[in-house]
């Protein structure tokens, strides 16, 4: 039958028959949680314990979006109430070596909060260096300004989920920083020169190219492709994310179902697959728009197969940990009172 390349969300809190079904009969490599999915640990857990038991591979990835601030799926009261990235930012820059701990912190406890739950991957760490004038769409959840230190945090960010074996995937490769406008409402444009691109937006995810998992920018860089954003782009994915930046782990693109890609959803899966992308990502549940991935998708096989191995292979690395220890550490940094507020869930 083989392993459907894709990433597919579901609709509730529970799967519907139609959803068990139709994830029985496609495999796909695995799945993505929002917030619409989460309402007490137990049934997040019963939920995975669905998803997973669907497919016949082993160590199914299960994917959340939870980076802190805005965009957090889990919630008090059932979950702690993670800052957002600039905090990390604001500390490094009185305090290296504390603004790399709390960061580093923050995703180990995630991963402990993902582990209870078996959840295993955290789209984390957010690398995108943002710029005067952009869209706020990145905003606080960016580290910094600067690459040294969106890199430096970002490692941190990552080493942390690794530990508590969660696997990170750094996003949006090769930056989405320079966006003007939200690429879940349309297609942002950057037309900066390779120079600066190489200098700035690319230089995170160069020094942490060595991570297992990656997602794209919907994003077009003119300098590269004046046609096709990232996601789409050959060039941008062969020349940039491949060559210059050197990745080789799984590529996996930004949502299928955001507002900047045009076409079908055959057509936007195809375009993604011939691109180079190893596997695609639908998040809204819709199980209609699944469907016509499902048709359009490819099944795992040579070097997308081996870079989705080493993920899976990755899982079993987990580090002991003395978890109220690192709580009581991680609280003490956590000297922002306005940090505990639960402001409006946001996307990828």
């Amino acid at each position: 039958m083989g392993i459907t390349s894709a990433i597919f969300g579901c609709s509730g809190l529970s799967l519907t028959q139609d959803e068990r079904s139709f994830f029985k009969e496609v495999q796909p490599w695995g799945f993505i949680l929002f917030g619409r999915n989460v309402d007490t640990p137990q049934q997040v857990a019963a939920l995975v314990d669905e998803l997973k038991a669907c497919v016949a591979h082993d160590d199914v990835p299960v994917l959340i979006d939870q980076e802190g601030g805005r965009v957090r799926r889990l919630r008090p009261p059932h979950w702690p109430p993670y800052p957002a990235g600039e905090v990390f930012g604001q500390h490094y820059n009185e305090d290296k070596e504390r603004g790399l701990r709390f960061a580093w912190l923050q995703s180990r406890l995630m991963a402990c909060d993902l582990h209870k739950l078996g959840i295993n991957v955290d789209c984390l760490p957010v690398l995108d260096v943002p710029v005067k004038g952009s869209h706020d769409v990145i905003g606080d959840r960016a580290y910094g300004k600067e690459p040294v230190i969106v890199s430096d945090i970002g490692l941190a960010a990552s080493q942390g989920l690794l530990s508590g074996g969660v696997l990170p995937v750094i996003k949006h490769i090769p930056g989405h920083g320079r966006a003007g406008v939200d690429s879940h409402k349309d297609l942002p444009v950057v037309t900066t020169g390779i120079e600066e691109l190489e200098k700035s937006d690319f230089e995170p995810f160069k020094r942490l190219n060595q991570m297992p998992l990656a997602m794209t920018a919907h994003v077009v860089y003119t300098a590269i492709d004046d046609k096709n954003p990232a996601t789409t782009s050959s060039k941008v994915i062969k020349d940039i994310i491949r060559d210059y930046i050197g990745f080789d782990g799984l590529l996996m693109c930004d949502d299928l179902s955001m507002h900047a890609l045009k076409g079908s959803f055959e057509e936007r899966t195809a375009a993604s697959f011939e691109a180079g992308c190893d596997v695609v990502l639908h998040c809204n549940g819709n199980l209609e728009e699944m469907r016509l991935i499902a048709d359009a998708s490819t099944k795992l096989s040579g070097d997308s197969l081996r870079r989705a191995v080493h993920v899976t292979d990755l899982f079993a690395n987990m580090e002991a940990c003395n978890e109220e220890s690192l709580r009581d550490e991680f609280r003490s940094l956590c000297d922002d009172g306005t940090y505990g507020q639960d402001p409006t869930e946001a996307g990828h």
